[in-house]
């Protein structure tokens, strides 16, 4: 009886590690941007199909530079077309060019109990905002949509003094809900989470002032898990998926 009863307790130990180790699991370089919204996403996939997202986040340049020297990704999603697109150059991608999956939106964000309140763009030239957060313009896609809309406005030469560069657009964020900067040029994804929109506000930093934030996928070539990479970045372009896309701070393809 004994032995039986070990037996059973090694065979039950041991279907409960396989269903375990038998779970499909990807590997997902995503940009910072997409941090507030992949947790989101991924427990539908993965409630859908069983298949769970093992998920790094970092600035897209980043990224794609840890993928060039060999991380095992299986995707990479990233927050415009350039740096997916130096993935395809190198031959480490399984497509000719990237997959557009979504549009990004900067916006200007303050907390609620700053002095700058209400918000506007001209509060960027306030003399009470001696620092402004952005993202590093040559890691992060939104790092230099910033750059490009301060250029545009016609602003950079009265706030580059106080300007406070973050590595990635997460980091951003950061750096102005903690009051280390009193206005921060953010994604729209952080500004609509629960936290961020309890706290502070936001305004549109208008679109014709930086290009387009074109996130785009692409699928390694040598991964193990290619077709269950395409068949997630499939599940992206769902129309129900990309009608969800707004809530979350992102603007669908079409």
């Amino acid at each position: 009886m004994a032995v039986l009863v070990i037996c059973l307790v090694m065979f039950c130990g041991f279907f409960g590690a396989g269903t375990a180790w038998g779970q499909k699991e990807l590997h997902v370089a995503a940009a910072a941007d997409l941090e507030p919204v992949l947790p989101v996403l991924a427990a539908e996939y993965e409630k859908a199909t069983g298949v769970k997202l093992e998920i790094s986040y970092g600035s897209s340049a980043t990224l794609a530079t840890q993928i060039l020297n060999g991380a095992p990704m299986d995707i990479f999603l990233a927050a415009n077309f350039v740096f997916p697109e130096k993935v395809v150059a190198a031959g480490l991608a399984d497509a000719k060019e990237p997959t557009l999956y979504a549009r990004g939106t900067l916006v200007l964000w303050a907390r609620k109990d700053s002095p700058l309140q209400p918000l506007n763009m001209e509060r960027l030239t306030d003399p009470r905002a001696t620092r402004i957060a952005i993202a590093n313009q040559l890691h992060a896609p939104y790092g230099l949509a910033a750059m490009q809309a301060l250029k545009w406005l016609k602003v950079y030469d009265k706030v580059a003094p106080h300007l406070v560069v973050a590595e990635n657009i997460a980091q951003t964020a950061q750096f102005v809900e903690s009051g280390n900067a009193q206005l921060g040029l953010i994604s729209m994804t952080a500004a609509l989470t629960p936290h961020f929109k309890e706290i502070g506000t936001f305004v549109l930093v208008p679109t014709y002032a930086y290009f387009p934030l074109r996130q785009c996928a692409v699928v390694m070539r040598k991964s193990s898990h290619r077709a269950d990479a395409h068949a997630f970045l499939n599940w992206l372009l769902t129309p129900a998926i990309q009608n969800s896309l707004p809530k979350l701070g992102l603007s669908p393809v079409q």
